[in-house]
């Protein structure tokens, strides 16, 4: 029999509070300290690890302090800054036309609506979502890669693209905790419910999971040395 709504939203809280156990100490990897470096580097980290960005950043943030900065930047040299996060040169004008429109709609400031957001050149409904929630406190859910392939395995969604699958996510969860929750999907996804071969036997949300191809638990090796033979009667 099919799960209804109100049966979904019930797991999913469930699955929430065995996850918020499990990762306690789960955040945003990247970092950050205002909306303007959480959005570079959101847009830096497609595609790339939060480790790798966060090196990059280290640096890149002493040099670009403004949205101004950004965009007098010369592509050729900031494509060198940026160069080990991959794709570069997309990265690069990304970041430059979203800092160009910052200066000339928005006053060099970082934008708080998704609507504003997502027309800037670059930003997505992903990057958006990742900003809105964690630098502004807007409840948003932010559809990465982890986000996406632990949702459709716990079946809090179904859907095949990003954006219905943020969707049926937001429709399983009380809109005030969905940053969190996001923050918790994707940990989840990054420390145990891997892509290739999820740990399942140590999963805090596996009586909740009703994936079917669930990894089986690693059979204890049989014990070494040598053993002795009974003993038998002397006829």
């Amino acid at each position: 029999m099919a799960e209804t709504r109100a049966a979904r939203r019930q797991r999913a809280r469930a699955i929430v509070k065995q996850l918020e156990r499990a990762y306690p100490d789960a955040e945003l990897e990247l970092r950050w300290r205002t909306p303007l470096e959480l959005l570079v580097a959101t847009i830096l980290a497609a595609q790339c690890t939060d480790a790798r960005v966060n090196v990059v950043t280290a640096e890149l943030f002493t040099r670009y302090r403004a949205a101004r900065d950004y965009a007098r930047a010369r592509p050729a040299a900031f494509e060198r800054e940026i160069f080990s996060t991959g794709f570069y040169k997309a990265k690069t004008r990304a970041i430059q036309g979203m800092a160009r429109a910052l200066v000339e709609r928005h006053r060099g400031e970082v934008p708080q609506t998704m609507e504003a957001l997502t027309d800037l050149p670059g930003v997505g409904r992903k990057t958006a979502s990742v900003v809105l929630g964690h630098a502004f406190g807007v409840p948003a859910i932010a559809v990465d890669t982890h986000l996406f392939r632990v949702s459709r395995r716990l079946a809090l969604a179904t859907a095949e693209e990003p954006d219905e699958v943020h969707d049926q996510v937001a429709d399983a969860l009380p809109r005030a905790g969905w940053t969190r929750a996001s923050t918790l999907l994707t940990i989840h996804g990054r420390r145990t419910c891997l892509a290739r071969r999820p740990e399942c036997p140590r999963c805090p949300a596996l009586r909740l999971c009703p994936w079917p191809d669930k990894t089986p638990a690693t059979p204890e090796p049989a014990p070494r040395g040598r053993q002795k033979a009974p003993r038998g009667r002397k006829g």
